[in-house]
Formats: C-alpha cells, structure tokens, sequence
C-alpha cells in the first residue's frame, strides 16, 4: 500500500459536515419529541 503524504489544510471534510448536521437535526427533533411526550403525559396524569 503506496504511503501518502498528510498536507495540511487538503482533507475533504464536506460529507463530515453533513452527517454532524445530520446528527444535530436528529438530536434537536428528538429532545423536541421527548418534551411534548412529557408534557403530554403530565396532561394525562395531571
């Protein structure tokens, strides 16, 4: 397996981007959810 040289600064990092982005959208929608989830069952149980 031919060695490449690392140069600073040349990484692709856009697919990287997108799954982080990916990942905060997940996170955000799921602590949405999980808020009215709450917020119902204490309705429920009120």
């Amino acid at each position: 397996m031919a060695e490449q040289e690392h140069e600073h600064g040349t990484m692709d990092y856009k697919d990287q981007e997108k799954t982080f982005e990916g990942f905060v959208k997940f996170t955000t929608y799921s602590v949405i959810g999980i808020l009215v989830f709450l917020v119902l069952l204490a309705m429920i149980n009120g």
